[in-house]
């Protein structure tokens, strides 16, 4: 099953395009990095898979051919947005109990027993809570809906190196022992470095390279997801999208 497939996919905003001609498939079972600068249509892609978007051009499934907003995509995939969004004036237990009465499923004891674990208290407000903190209850919150696929658009963004660690450690785990795929957006290349087995590499709207990092890694004879996926950014075409 792949967990994404897009066939000349793009989003235009006004004149400028910020995906254009996205022709991607990405296999399940996998943490894969999206990667690329400021700009580069990670965001984008997120959106369109998630169903926040429409494409402006092109197709896009998810789950193995279903339609991104749909209900059966929207039970299978969980989506934590780059501002780790929250309701600050709610405590940890509204969230839960708010994110359970809109999912179809959710795993109370799981989401308790994790935010026990990490000393999350449950009646303390999401706004007074630390920036790493906010993250996890978000990742919580999200896990609890046992999801086939977490997408996570630059969730480390803000965080401390500390913090980035638990986070990555967190989502690793998920994907190793609950078998969830991820799909990971993010521009801190040394924490994908350790948990991506898969890498998507995203520049000026288009994809550069697509592939398992190991045989990537092979083929381009590069040590590391690091020094591959700056490769590829550092000899993108100068010319802009349009």
């Amino acid at each position: 099953m792949n967990i994404l497939e897009a066939n000349g996919l793009g989003k235009r905003y006004g004149s400028t395009w910020a995906l254009k001609e996205c022709t991607l498939a990405i296999p399940e079972g996998h943490v894969t990095a999206l990667v690329g600068p400021n700009g580069a249509g990670k965001s984008t892609l997120l959106n369109l898979l998630v169903g926040l978007n429409a494409p402006s051009t092109g197709q896009v499934t998810v789950l193995d051919g279903t339609q991104p907003g749909s209900p059966k995509a929207l039970h299978g995939i969980a989506f934590v947005a780059q501002d780790t969004p929250l309701y600050k004036t709610l405590s940890v237990a509204d969230m839960l109990h708010l994110t359970r009465n809109l999912s179809h499923r959710f795993d109370q004891d799981y989401a308790e027993a994790r935010l026990a674990e990490l000393g999350i208290p449950l009646k303390r407000k999401s706004g007074k809570l630390s920036g790493g903190q906010q993250a996890q209850v978000a990742l919580t919150l999200a896990l609890a809906r046992r999801p086939q696929l977490l997408v996570l658009d630059e969730p480390v963004a803000m965080l401390d190196p500390i913090a980035r660690h638990d986070f990555m450690a967190t989502v690793l785990t998920a994907a190793q022992a609950d078998g969830v795929s991820v799909l990971l957006s993010s521009h801190v290349l040394t924490e994908l470095e350790r948990v991506a087995s898969y890498l998507v590499v995203l520049s000026r709207g288009e994809v550069r390279l697509a592939g398992m990092v190991d045989d990537l890694l092979a083929e381009h004879s590069k040590p590391s997801l690091e020094e591959l996926a700056l490769d590829y950014l550092r000899n993108t075409p100068k010319e802009v999208a349009k």
